[in-house]
């Protein structure tokens, strides 16, 4: 039986020839990751390996974005220990506030994650690198201080599932709406420790930035990765992003999936994922009037150039309701100085919204947006479970930046193609 793109690419970190789904294995690791809220843990057992340094200074990234710009004392304390750690210990990839960003979208825009790559983080999103071909998992903050002083992990090699891509999406429909329509479809244990793999001629119809944000939300369906093939779109990526040879990997077409799903990208419509699960989705003529407190638009499943240019084509000329936040979150500092150049937080700012510096804060209720009990909130984020943006009696539902935009104008979840575009 042949191998899934996955398992040719941990067969080769481990230096197998071959591996099969349920397999124990030891494999060499290309990049270890981790934040603020996740690497002093690491950092606190990184002495029980018994090293003296990292097994890499250059394939480490320590990224403070959680609760950045630092929110509190303890705040500060986190990433002041992440600080001195990178200082004694000579890690090149340390990103500190004005050189930092939200991690899932700064590593690939640094170059540092490229296709067939093997890339654990201490954080459920580093999936997200999927999107160029590269095996990419979250793990605990143990796992993490292992991968710095050994530069090795352990994995069950997963079994997959076979998502076959056909088609082209609809206007204002995006990634955000094919991987919600997908764990609405599965479940959020549909794929549970599986790889979700994507094939099919659809493929070439979604953009790089389609492909991070449907990357991202694998773990939201149990999945212990996201992954797409390389082809052109990518190529051309990390030609401009990544200085290494990429190592593609094709899967075999004799390779095992424990289900294949055929998804029509043309048949997809705007979706939100209704509290309390990303799976509670509906599409967006089955909604209803959903009145609003809050937008968020940003994070790192949304808050690339491509989705502030959905949003501001949404918001241009128009005003946010007068009871809605909206707030606009750039994933990282580059991209943040080309939405501003290109005129986007004119029409932000102009519509209403509020406009804030690169920072994981919102999604994770941490600070910049919390809700108040009984608000509810349209957000591009990947979570939506119960007090995840605040208070437990709040609720959050998640959409695409076009929904988000749309529905910061009429302060009601709204259709984008119901809003005329100036």
């Amino acid at each position: 039986m042949g191998m899934t793109m996955t398992q040719k690419i941990l067969a080769k970190a481990a230096g197998k020839a071959s591996v099969r789904a349920g397999e124990l294995i030891m494999a060499d690791l290309d990049l270890v990751l981790g934040n603020d809220i996740t690497s002093p843990v690491a950092i606190n057992e990184f002495p029980k390996f018994g090293k003296e340094t990292v097994f890499d200074r250059e394939k480490i990234a320590l990224v403070p974005d959680h609760f950045t710009p630092n929110k509190d004392i303890k705040a500060a304390e986190q990433v002041k220990a992440m600080r001195t750690f990178a200082g004694d210990h000579g890690i090149v990839n340390y990103f500190e506030v004005g050189q930092m960003g939200i991690e899932h979208a700064l590593l690939p825009e640094k170059g540092l994650v490229g296709a067939g790559e093997v890339v654990i983080g201490a954080d459920s999103h580093t999936c997200t690198y999927g999107a160029l071909g590269s095996f990419a998992t979250g793990v605990g903050s143990t796992d993490m201080a292992s991968g710095m002083a050994t530069g090795k992990a352990w994995f069950k090699v997963p079994s997959a599932l076979k998502f076959n891509l056909t088609g082209k999406l609809n206007r204002h429909v995006s990634g955000k709406d094919v991987i919600l329509h997908i764990i609405g479809l599965i479940g959020v244990d549909g794929a549970l420790y599986q790889s979700m793999e994507y094939s099919g001629e659809g493929v070439k119809n979604l953009s790089i930035d389609d492909r991070f944000t449907i990357a991202n939300m694998a773990i939201e369906a149990g999945a212990k990765n996201g992954i797409f093939p390389v082809d052109e779109v990518t190529l051309d990526y990390l030609a401009e992003h990544c200085p290494r040879t990429p190592r593609i990997f094709e899967a075999d077409e004799d390779a095992e999936y424990e289900a294949v799903y055929e998804i029509d990208l043309s048949a997809i419509k705007s979706t939100v994922a209704f509290p309390h699960l990303p799976s509670n989705t509906r599409p967006i003529d089955e909604v209803g009037e959903v009145k609003i407190d809050q937008v968020v638009i940003g994070s790192c499943t949304n808050g690339r150039i491509s989705d502030l240019r959905q949003a501001a084509a949404v918001l241009k000329g128009k005003k946010v309701a007068p009871w809605v936040r909206a707030l606009i979150f750039p994933a990282t500092q580059k991209i943040w100085k080309q939405a501003m150049n290109e005129g986007l937080f004119e029409i932000f700012v102009d519509a209403g919204c509020a406009v804030s510096t690169p920072t994981c804060g919102p999604c994770l209720g941490g600070h910049m947006g919390i809700l108040a009990e009984g608000e509810k909130a349209v957000s591009t984020t990947n979570r939506n479970f119960v007090g995840r943006m605040g208070h437990p009696k709040s609720e959050v539902y998640l959409a695409s930046p076009a929904v988000a935009a749309a529905s910061a104008v009429t302060g009601y979840i709204t259709d984008p193609n119901t809003i005329e575009e100036a």
